[in-house]
Order: C-alpha cells, then structure tokens, then sequence
C-alpha cells in the first residue's frame, strides 16, 4: 500500500470520481456525452472512444486534486494510457489523484431481493497486475439491493466481505459497494439490514483491517456515522444513484463525513461537441458543487 495514497483518502477533502463505466454501460455513458452508437463498428472502437472522453476529463485543468482524491477506473482504462503514462501512473504523478479499479464483472439475476456479483474469473491475477505493475491503490465492487430481505441482504454482505478481503491480501485498499436501489420500497429498512450484517462482519475483523465502503446516500440523515467512526474504515463514500446532481449534493451535505463518489452525476452536463473552454467550465461547476457537499458539515 502507497501510504502517501493512503493517508490522502483518510484525512483528505474531496471526493471519488467514478470512471468505471464498463462494456454494459459504456454505450449509456457515451450517448450521454453525445456519442451515438453509429459511431463504433465493434467493442475496441467503442472502447477507444470512451477513453477519449476520460483522457479529455482527466486531462482537463478543471479535474484537480483540489477537489477530487480518487478515480476508480474501468479494467479496460487501467490498460491504456495519456500522455504516454498508464492510466493510474498519470492520474497519480501528474494529477495527485489516487487510482482506484473497479473489480467487479457485472450483475447476477435478480434472487432473494437482491442482485449478487457475478464470479470474477481470473481475480488473484488481475489483483496481483494492478498492484504490482499498474500501481493501483484499491478496487471498487458492486452489487445491487432491490428489496429488504434479510437473507439477501445477508448473502450481499458475506460475498462483498469474502471478496474484499481477498483483495486486501494483495496489498490493495478494498471499497465494498452493496449498493441499495433508491426505488426500494423499504429503502430504510433495507439500509438498517444493511447496516447490522455490515457489522456483524467488521467486529470480527482486527483493528488494522483497512475497507472503504460505498453506500447509497441514506434515507435517515447521518445513517451511516457509526460506520464512518470504525476504526477499520478508511472512508465511506456514497455513490448518486439515478439522482440529478443538484439533488445528490443536497442530500449529501446533510450527511456529516459522507463524501460523493459520483459518476453519472460528475459527468451530467459534459458533451463531445462542447468547445474546451465550455467543457471545462461545467466540469468546473459540477467538481466544485460534488466538493461542497462532500464537505459540508
């Protein structure tokens, strides 16, 4: 673990950006930025085309250490490179931002209320890569709670855990992310499940253990203070979850210690056909806003 890189994402002000569009999304993202799908004729061109856009965002004077910490990055992105750099090593060197790689291979059908991670052919050997020859910092992991069932919220828990510390062997910060749909009809109930087998978990665990979580952002103010306080926990982040930018930032400023790692919500408002000098500008505006409430409190 680089602990420059570590104390950064413990005592630091600012938040994630997320980055991590994969091949399911990536097609939602880029339309998003006024890419059509006309404009690939196979996955490597759309590939190309999505770290086009992230090379323009990361390379923009408006993405600075000033307000951000960390980029998680997509597999894909960890393996290209800006300005001659990998991915990581540009956003550390010359950014100051801590890399992060998004681990996680997509969703498992829905069961128990819940959606599990599906399998990760290959993890020891991606992990070993991406601390050894990519210099990444930690991972992000995902899975999705649609209903407040606590069997499925349990077997949410004990996957993100099991993976988590697997990646923790490997000398990388884990960020456990069992996300709980914003649509849920029980959301808090669902949160407070959550919350217990979380830590059931974290109790057993000895004080030097090092986890991230990324939580969505509670329906109760300050749910999630106990879990920021752990002395376990590195930081606890909070994903935006479908809300516009203006309404994520609201409800997250309510929650003291509970810092954006926002992806759709940073990137709302960025086209390709904006000029730089326009492009800048709302990135600057959207950075600046995410900042404020990851603060706030």
């Amino acid at each position: 673990m680089n602990n420059e890189q570590y104390l950064r994402m413990k005592e630091g002000k600012g938040f994630i950006a997320a980055l991590d569009q994969s091949g399911g999304s990536t097609p939602k993202a880029l339309k998003a930025y006024g890419v059509e799908e006309t404009a690939w004729t196979n996955e490597e061109e759309m590939f190309t085309l999505v770290h086009e856009m992230r090379t323009r965002i990361i390379k923009s004077p408006a993405f600075t250490r000033d307000h951000i910490l960390a980029a998680i990055l997509f597999e894909n992105t960890m393996d290209r490179k800006i300005d001659g750099k990998f991915t990581a090593d540009y956003l550390w060197e010359v950014k100051g931002i801590v890399p992060i790689l998004k681990i996680d291979k997509g969703l498992a059908p829905l069961a128990d209320g819940v959606q599990l991670m599906k399998p990760i052919p290959g993890a020891d050997e991606t992990l070993e890569r991406a601390a050894k020859e990519r210099h990444i910092f930690g991972t992000k992991e995902r899975s999705v709670i649609k209903e407040a069932n606590d069997d499925g919220i349990r077997q949410i828990v004990d996957q993100q855990f099991e993976l988590g510390l697997k990646v923790a062997s490997h000398g990388l910060v884990p960020i456990l992310e069992p996300e709980v749909d914003i649509h849920c009809p029980e959301k808090e109930k669902a949160e407070e499940l959550l919350k217990k087998h979380i830590f059931e978990h974290l109790k057993k665990l000895p004080e030097d253990t090092k986890l991230m979580f990324k939580v969505t952002i509670p329906s109760v103010d300050n749910f999630y203070a106990d879990l920021i306080a752990d002395p376990r926990v590195v930081r606890v982040v909070a994903l935006s979850g479908g809300y516009s930018r203006e309404e994520a930032d609201e409800k997250l400023a309510r929650n003291k210690g509970l810092i954006a790692s926002f992806s759709r919500a940073l990137l709302e408002g960025l086209s390709a056909k904006q000029t730089d000098e326009e492009f800048n500008a709302m990135l600057k505006s959207s950075a600046t806003a995410i900042y404020e409430a990851s603060i706030a409190g």
